[in-house]
């Protein structure tokens, strides 16, 4: 996508909002023109006020220019509420869409861009351009209305004087072009580096507890160090080009202003122009240099909003590899048959190896079948594929007989209940965290969910009960606590298809077995689907399916597998001895 592309994606946002964006122009032409009007006041003022030396003239026109200030003023409010609001209305819809989109990309998206430099993006971006559209666009229309408008007054007030000022007006767009270029490469560039700061800072913080365990802390500080040194390098040299395009400005415009004013000054001595007259045309000089050099400054502005509405674009426009079929197959009654069938996947970032290899496997409805095998067998891999996180390259799943990629994602996926080894809390109450499945689900529904799972009895001693607050990621929780939280939200999501993956690896014996017995009301009467390393959790499963490099090794009972698998004989004897 080109810098103008994105540009014109970014003004698709303020088009709905016409009637606010002439309300802004109305109100910013209003205060120009009365901001122009003020040098014509300032003539009569010294003309016919202090020259005639009349006290009647001299109020007649400082009433006036008062009511001219007075207008001024509700102008700049008026200018500045609407502006102001199309800014961060046009931010907020810019944010919803953005969000909204990337909730919905595959998760092998967020494998390949990092989430924390998202999170810049939508933070540190949006705020640049909230603060270009309302208000640095507003200032530069402004300045270019005034700028226009005063060389007219200029000419109407001194057609010579007006030469000399025109004069600077090529010597003043050519650095803004060279400048401008530069300006914009190292926009882009900041803009990068300010990002992988932030996303270092969120990668450190989130993990430390890791960083203090090994006393990583000086080799991270020297890391950040040197990525803000980065950022502030580049921050540096964006900021010599703007400065140095600025000065140029300045020194050109204001000379030009320094040579009418000798100019205006000889003609005043010889009577060829009166005081009023020079009076009001310094005051047109001065508001069209100002023009300028405001103008230039804010093309910096531009540009930088340019490299932020570039990088919005990006994620607007990344595409989504997982989507539903134009038109989806509906799903018959789910009983929990599924049919895997020479099932080959690579992921993304690692296309050349084979994570499941010519997998083909049949789960019947209502069994509890478990996948075991040593790390890296593509058990994980698995469950991925049959949410459809990721699609495969060859091969085929089927539910109930239909191909898992011709159906709705939503109503595929409401097909399962998931619960990870690491189980995921949000932010907010207990309760918010099991109607994370069901947010329409009552009171009564929550409580007995947590019942079935085993937590009711901890969550009443808690402080708040059922509303009392988690930190971020459960902070506060055990990890049996978590755990049986994760499984009160599946079995209130009451799918028919339960996804268990290493539910019990990290727990102690007492947290273990209250989340077995959790784990045994929520399979009840539902396909199951296991990962789990510790064999002595499977045993009872009513197959075992063994996979090796992601391939199905053999496929029987505990019982069965012992004789018949050589690996799953080597890792129940490797456990046995361990324990």
């Amino acid at each position: 996508m080109t810098r103008w592309q994105a540009i014109k994606l970014a003004a698709q946002f303020v088009a709905p909002y016409r009637h606010q964006v002439i309300y802004s122009l109305l109100a910013l032409g209003f205060t120009a023109m009365i901001t122009l009007s003020i040098g014509q006041g300032i003539r009569l003022l010294i003309d016919q006020g202090f020259a005639t030396q009349s006290q009647t003239l001299l109020t007649q026109y400082v009433l006036i220019f008062l009511l001219l200030v007075i207008a001024l003023a509700v102008g700049t409010f008026t200018r500045y509420y609407w502006v102001t609001w199309l800014g961060e209305r046009v931010i907020a819809d810019l944010r919803t869409k953005v969000f909204n989109h990337l909730i919905h990309l595959h998760p092998g998206f967020f494998e390949e861009n990092r989430s924390l430099e998202i999170q810049s993006r939508l933070t540190a971006d949006m705020t640049l351009l909230q603060t270009v559209i309302g208000s640095s666009i507003s200032f530069a229309l402004r300045n270019l209305i005034m700028m226009l408008g005063g060389i007219v007054w200029l000419f109407i007030t001194n057609a010579k004087l007006t030469a000399v000022v025109t004069i600077c007006v090529p010597l003043v767009v050519v650095p803004i072009l060279v400048y401008g270029r530069r300006v914009r490469q190292l926009s882009r560039q900041s803009q990068d580096k300010i990002a992988s700061v932030g996303a270092y800072v969120g990668e450190v913080l989130g993990q430390i507890k890791t960083v203090q365990a090994y006393n990583h802390q000086s080799i991270d500080q020297q890391q950040f160090h040197q990525h803000v040194e980065e950022a502030f390098i580049v921050a540096k040299q964006r900021t010599r080009q703007r400065a140095l395009l600025i000065t140029m400005v300045i020194l050109l415009v204001m000379g030009a202003v320094g040579m009418m004013l000798w100019i205006g000054g000889m003609d005043v001595i010889e009577g060829r122009i009166s005081a009023g007259e020079l009076a009001a045309f310094v005051f047109y000089s001065v508001i069209v240099g100002s023009a300028v050099a405001s103008i230039s400054e804010v093309v910096g502005e531009l540009q930088r909003a340019a490299g932020a509405a570039e990088r919005t674009m990006e994620l607007l426009q990344a595409p989504n590899r997982i989507q539903s079929p134009t038109t989806p197959q509906t799903l018959p009654p789910i009983s929990g048959n599924i049919t895997i069938a020479h099932l080959a996947f690579a992921y993304p970032s690692r296309p050349e190896a084979l994570a499941l290899n010519d997998l083909t496997l049949t789960i019947q409805a209502g069994e509890t079948l478990a996948l075991v095998g040593p790390s890296g067998a593509g058990k994980s891999t698995l469950f991925d594929l049959l949410l459809r996180f990721f699609d495969c390259q060859s091969g085929t799943i089927k539910l109930e007989g239909i191909d898992i990629r011709q159906l709705d994602l939503s109503a595929l996926r409401g097909c399962f209940a998931l619960v990870s080894q690491n189980p995921v809390l949000f932010h907010g109450s207990i309760s918010d965290n099991l109607r994370y499945a069901r947010p329409d689900a009552s009171d009564a529904e929550v409580e007995a969910a947590a019942i079935a799972a085993y937590a009711h009895d901890f969550i009443c001693a808690l402080p708040q009960g059922y509303t009392t607050q988690l930190g971020d990621a459960g902070l506060g929780l055990s990890g049996g606590q978590k755990q049986r939280l994760a499984i009160a939200r599946a079995l209130l999501a009451n799918a028919p298809i339960l996804l268990l993956d290493e539910a019990t690896s990290a727990l102690d014996a007492q947290s273990e077995y209250w989340v077995q017995q959790a784990l045994q009301e929520l399979m009840r009467g539902r396909t199951t689907l296991i990962i789990a390393h510790r064999l002595a959790t499977v045993q009872s499963a009513d197959r075992i399916a063994v996979l090796n490099q992601g391939r199905l090794d053999a496929l029987g009972t505990h019982t069965e597998l012992l004789h018949s698998s050589s690996l799953y004989a080597r890792l129940a004897a490797l456990q046995l001895q361990s324990q």
